[in-house]
Parts: structure tokens; C-alpha cells; sequence
């Protein structure tokens, strides 16, 4: 097992790279914009160039359009792909769960219907799932429910973080709708055109000052047709772990890349900034940052990748997994937090993006699933293993 970048890849990756510090960013002043015109068309114009330059939907599978990237190939292009927020849109992939997904679980005619526009870029998706009032944790605790009525589905409930919910044509939507089954097998995922009458947006939900397209939705009695369930009933969170096992390892490595951008501004600045008659990079504190930082970004890509590795064999990689989330969120707040340091009082002005990196770092220790959940989970997976008198070999691990 080799985590260095593997030749095969290094020439796309070079190429998404190229193109996110020579498209991307020099315009993300604008893009932050968000809804505004200038921003639409700016994002319009580079998936535009990324469709002309090849790189559009990168890892999306050849059967659905698109590039075909395996796995563990797309794994390593993600790692640039995470340098600018705006790059999943820009580059086609911010659709590749959901469009795997329907694939996979949905009938003939959501296919038909979605499939293709979704992997070129015409329509986009959103996911509901989380709730307001619920400890989103704790899924099985999920109030939303559909109830079959004369072929329909009936759904009555309140979703938030919709990230998209405004410009998708549909939400895919997690609801209870088994009444007697265990919890586990009480859900199904349920595809709910956003312009079906009682699907409501209430509000944007402002997050850490930002607006970030995240929004508040009521469902108020929404009738689709049966058919518009994805796989069998009581399979919502069969399939929900199918998108967010491999979900998790594309965050943990676009966080990665956010890190690296940072760590490259944090060093440029202590190279350049003299302060008490010598550069910055001169300063044992400064210096602490940046071993610090090292430490900690090539110990989170070691542990991702070998999760990555692992599902890619076909394991589920469960404890693998809630390590990278926790160490991966940990280490993308703490090299932010010491660039800004060393940038002193711009570091918290939009004049660089580590002011807008550092608070979408913060929410990534709860999106995901917090990392006290996961603390928990793979604590628990690990006394079973001495319970069982199996013990923890790091070697056979």
C-alpha cells in the first residue's frame, strides 16, 4: 500500500489543481457572493471551461456520463478539489452521491428523468434529513413521515440544512414509513420534487455569520407517487450508509486540501513578514506552528487514505472512518487557526480565505455527525474486540 499519489492519477490531478488557482480563485470574491447575478454567472462561465478542459464530473461513473474515475483514483483528486469551496460546483462533482444513488435505487422513470441532466450539470439535488427539533445524532429519533395513501406518499414534517434546497429540482427526503418496524428499518428515502405543492422553503439558514445555502423546509401534506421511493421500504439507512461511507472520505480529503492551502499561506506569510528585525519563519513560535501543522496534516492524510484504501476493498472501515472524521475536523480547525495567527490582524479579514476556511472548519466537527458520536463509536467497536478476547493488533489493523 502506497499513499503517495499514484502516477496514473498526477496528471488529472495536476490539471483540477491548475485550474482551481488559475479559475477558481481569482474570482472567489465573487462566488462568495452566493446568489447574486454576478456570482451565477461567474460559476456558469467556469462549468463551462471545466466541461471544455475535461474535467468535468470527474468521478461520476462512464454508464451515467461521466469520467469514470475509480475510487480510489477520484480519493486523490479530491485532495485539490477541497483548495476552494466553490471547486465540488465549478468541477461537476458536487452531485456524485446523489446521482450514484439514483442510479443504484431509483425507478426507471426518476432516472430517466433526472439522471442525465444531474451528471451534466442542468438540474441539481438536495439531501433532507436532518431536523430542527431532533437530535440529528440520533437519526432514528427522525419525526418526518410518509404515510401510503390511494398510490401515493403523504409527508408531513420539518427538515433543515438542505444545502441547495433553492436551485434543486428535487430533495431527496429521509422519513419514517414503517410504523412497527424496528428502528433501523422504519425509514425510506423518498424523492420529493421541490415544486410540489406543500414543499415549502421557510428560510436560509444564516451558519457562522454566512449565508451558505442551507435551508429550513416544511412539508405540509407533499403527495408524490409511490414510486418515487428509492429501493424497498424501510431501506433509508441502507442506503444512507452507502452514501456516507464514501461521502466521509471525500470530506475528510477536501478538508485536507483546505489544509493545505492554508498551510501554504501561513508559510508564505512567515517567509515574507519581518517583525523585531527578522522574518517571522525566524521565530521559534512560528516555527512550533508550522511542525505542528506538518504533524498533524500528514497524520490525518495517512489515517484517510488508509480508510480509503479499505473501502475500496469492499470493507466498510467503520472504525477507519470515525478516526478520520474526528482527527480530519480537529486538524482542519487547528492549521486555520494557526495561519490566521500568524497572519496577525489580516488573518481575520476577507482580504485572505482564511477568515471564511476557519468558520466552515468549525461546522465540520458536527456535520457528518458530531465527533462525540463517533468518539463513542469507535470506542465501543474497540472494548468489543478485547471482550472477545481478539485484543487490538495495530499491525493486523
Amino acid at each position: 500500500m502506497s499513499f503517495e499519489v499514484p502516477d496514473r492519477v498526477r496528471e488529472i490531478r495536476e490539471r483540477v489543481r491548475d485550474f482551481i488557482e488559475t479559475r477558481i480563485y481569482p474570482v472567489e470574491p465573487v462566488l462568495d457572493e452566493g446568489a447574486s447575478e454576478a456570482a451565477r454567472e461567474a460559476m456558469r462561465r467556469l462549468m463551462r471551461e471545466a466541461k471544455e478542459a475535461g474535467l468535468w464530473a470527474l468521478g461520476h461513473p462512464k454508464e451515467i456520463g461521466g469520467h469514470g474515475l475509480p475510487f480510489l483514483d477520484y480519493v486523490y483528486v479530491n485532495e485539490v478539489i477541497g483548495r476552494s469551496e466553490h471547486a465540488m460546483l465549478a468541477l461537476g462533482t458536487h452531485s456524485l452521491q446523489d446521482a450514484i444513488m439514483l442510479n443504484l435505487h431509483a425507478s426507471p422513470e426518476w432516472r430517466d428523468r433526472y439522471l442525465k441532466p444531474l451528471v451534466e450539470g442542468q438540474v441539481f439535488p438536495s439531501f433532507g434529513m436532518t431536523e430542527p427539533d431532533v437530535a440529528s445524532s440520533d437519526p432514528t429519533q427522525l419525526q418526518t413521515r410518509a404515510v401510503l395513501e390511494g398510490g401515493e406518499w403523504v409527508i408531513r414534517g420539518r427538515k433543515w440544512f438542505t444545502s441547495g434546497a433553492k436551485n434543486a429540482a428535487y430533495t431527496t427526503v429521509m422519513c419514517r414509513t414503517e410504523a412497527d418496524a424496528p428502528p433501523h428499518a422504519a425509514f425510506s428515502m423518498i424523492i420529493v420534487p421541490t415544486d410540489a405543492p406543500g414543499y415549502r422553503i421557510v428560510r436560509e439558514t444564516p451558519v457562522m455569520g454566512m449565508l451558505g445555502g442551507h435551508y429550513e423546509v416544511d412539508y405540509d401534506g407533499v403527495r408524490v407517487p409511490e414510486s418515487n421511493r428509492l429501493g424497498p421500504r424501510g431501506a433509508g439507512f441502507t442506503i444512507a450508509q452507502q452514501r456516507l461511507g464514501p461521502g466521509r472520505i471525500f470530506h475528510c480529503m477536501r478538508w485536507l486540501g483546505q489544509a493545505q492551502r492554508a498551510f501554504d499561506l501561513m508559510c508564505e506569510r512567515a517567509l515574507g513578514r519581518v517583525a523585531f528585525g527578522s522574518p517571522l519563519s525566524e521565530k521559534q513560535q512560528v516555527q512550533r506552528m508550522v511542525f505542528d501543522s506538518l504533524a498533524q496534516i500528514q497524520a490525518s492524510r495517512l489515517l484517510t487514505l488508509s480508510a480509503a484504501h479499505k473501502i475500496d476493498r469492499g470493507e466498510q472501515a467503520r472504525v477507519e472512518i470515525g478516526l478520520i472524521k474526528v482527527v480530519g475536523a480537529r486538524m482542519l480547525h487547528d492549521v486555520i487557526d494557526r495561519a490566521i495567527q500568524v497572519f496577525g490582524a489580516r488573518g481575520v479579514t476577507s482580504d485572505t480565505p482564511l477568515e471564511r476556511m476557519y468558520r466552515h472548519a468549525r461546522s465540520a466537527r458536527i456535520y457528518d455527525g458530531p465527533d462525540e458520536v463517533h468518539v463513542m463509536s469507535v470506542a465501543r467497536r474497540t472494548f468489543r474486540e478485547y471482550a472477545a478476547g481478539r485484543g487490538w493488533d495495530f499491525g493486523l489493523r
